[in-house]
């Protein structure tokens, strides 16, 4: 990612006036997406959520659920077109060092196992695979595991 572009990207909080791009984004990306009534809830329920954008652009979103020692990443999404660019990483790094600053130990997420570069990145980010959710995902032919991963901070 080049420096202008990166320096005119913002992360800010999500607000329900986005739902629309980002369920977009959402069923652009994603097989079995998410709902509306899942980002609106999780709002609701004050999980930290975030969206990436780039002045009017909302290039994508993350919401992650934190307990008193750890944060688990529920969603993170980038737009196609802003893929293999860096963003991914640069939302993913905000929400690890918005778990280190309320003195979470450890961050996890899941992973669809089909999901070859999301994988790769969250290990290049220092997480680990921990164990494995037989049968997590809903899947084009019944159904997929889950990699659970964890990053110890």
């Amino acid at each position: 990612m080049n420096s202008t572009l990166q320096s005119t990207v913002e992360i800010r909080p999500m607000q329900t006036s986005d739902l629309d791009r980002i369920i977009r984004i959402e069923r652009e990306i994603f097989l079995f997406p998410w709902s509306v009534a899942n980002f609106a809830d999780s709002i609701k329920a004050g999980y930290v959520c975030q969206v990436l954008q780039q002045t009017n652009i909302l290039m994508g979103y993350g919401i992650m659920m934190m307990s008193p020692e750890e944060a688990h990443v529920l969603t993170l999404g980038i737009a196609a077109n802003w893929q293999s660019r860096g963003f991914g990483k640069k939302l993913l790094q905000y929400l690890i060092d918005y778990a280190k600053s309320a003195h979470a130990k450890s961050v996890f997420l899941d992973v669809r196992e089909s999901n070859d570069g999301a994988a790769q990145l969250y290990k290049k980010m220092g997480f680990r695979h921990i164990a494995t959710r037989k049968g997590y995902y809903p899947a084009m032919c019944g159904r997929e595991d889950a990699l659970v991963m964890q990053l110890m901070l």
